[in-house]
């Protein structure tokens, strides 16, 4: 069963306004519409930089009347990203502009939205501003390999990654005196050890621990997700894979790759779903290998392209710049 899709934050010092609206057309279909920005602050008039994107299907005037919404409030459009799949009444676009907060205040903004949404019959409105809401909460699930969980932990410090770590589960027994522990202890996040077998997955103590984040990530967690505990999240997850699905699913990729003598490797980060691996894909990134590579250097190649696909993947879905595209597709602007 799939999670839901969508989220949103940023920096310090930097505004960042998001609105999804999941909409009908005239045919009863799902709509789905998402605005978000970000604006850098300065002296006077301080003015927000704004990324507005939007799904819409079979409706004459939602740009106009977006547009007009954006310049009532002082707002000004600076650029678009336009997806119009062929033999498809669908319209995607992801939208720039500024304006200034103290023109367009957080709770008038919500109200301007909501009009615009019930105008389409949106399913759905949300508005996010990330330097005034709270960042997107996450938990991190991991298993013995420490690549993706450091990178996500350092680019979450440095702000490259614009969430907060709420704590950190995995099914292997770190020592106190790793590196991963000490981190986590210098930045009190909570780690915790839930030791796993083939009869008990631990997942209803996972999800008491999860209850109050807004996604999940699995840095190389090398457990399924069951569709009983994808459903009672009922939130988005997001894993990273080694190599271009659809191939090399399952266990051990990288060497699936290897005794394939592939001449490109990858990695894909992708939404879980009850299928294993075959969740909507959000980010691939590759790399040329040849005959030259022992395993090893094959898997430390595989390894940083893990890394930054995942960061990017997190980034990019917390940018809202992922929507959700027919049954298993993403557009990602």
């Amino acid at each position: 069963m799939a999670a839901p899709f969508f989220t949103t934050p940023f920096q310090p010092y930097v505004y960042q306004v998001c609105t999804k609206l999941l909409m009908k057309s005239r045919d009863g279909k799902t709509l789905g519409v998402t605005l978000k920005g970000k604006s850098n602050t300065t002296r006077s008039p301080r003015r927000c930089h704004t990324f507005p994107a939007q799904i819409v299907q079979d409706a004459v005037g939602i740009v106009a009347k977006l547009s007009e919404c954006i310049a009532s409030r002082g707002g000004n459009i600076l650029g678009a990203d336009i997806f119009v799949p062929e033999n498809k009444c669908v319209f995607y676009s992801r939208s720039e502009f500024n304006f200034n907060p103290s023109k367009w205040p957080r709770a008038q903004m919500d109200d301007d939205f909501l009009k615009i949404a019930k105008t389409f019959n949106a399913m759905r409105s949300v508005v996010r501003v990330p330097c005034l809401d709270q960042k997107y909460k996450i938990a991190v699930l991991a298993s013995r390999q420490d690549h993706c969980l450091v990178d996500l932990l350092h680019g979450w410090q440095d702000g490259r990654l614009p969430v907060d770590v709420t704590c950190v589960i995995s099914n292997h027994d770190r020592g106190s005196n790793t590196h991963v522990i000490r981190f986590l202890e210098r930045h009190k996040i909570p780690y915790h050890y839930l030791r796993i077998t083939k009869g008990n997955k631990r997942e209803t103590e996972i999800l008491d621990l999860v209850q109050d984040t807004d996604f999940l990530v699995l840095a190389r967690y090398m457990q399924i997700l069951s569709g009983n505990f994808l459903k009672g999240y009922g939130k988005d997850v997001i894993n990273i894979h080694h190599g271009l699905l659809p191939s090399f699913k399952g266990g051990h990729p990288s060497k699936q790759a290897f005794d394939a003598g592939v001449k490109l490797i990858g990695a894909t980060s992708h939404f879980v779903t009850d299928q294993l691996d075959a969740g909507p894909i959000i980010e691939q990134m590759v790399e040329r290998v040849s005959h030259r590579e022992t395993l090893q250097s094959f898997v430390l190649k595989s390894e940083d392209l893990e890394k930054q696909c995942l960061a990017k993947a997190i980034k990019s879905y917390c940018e809202l710049r992922v929507l959700p595209y027919e049954e298993n597709k993403t557009v990602v602007f």
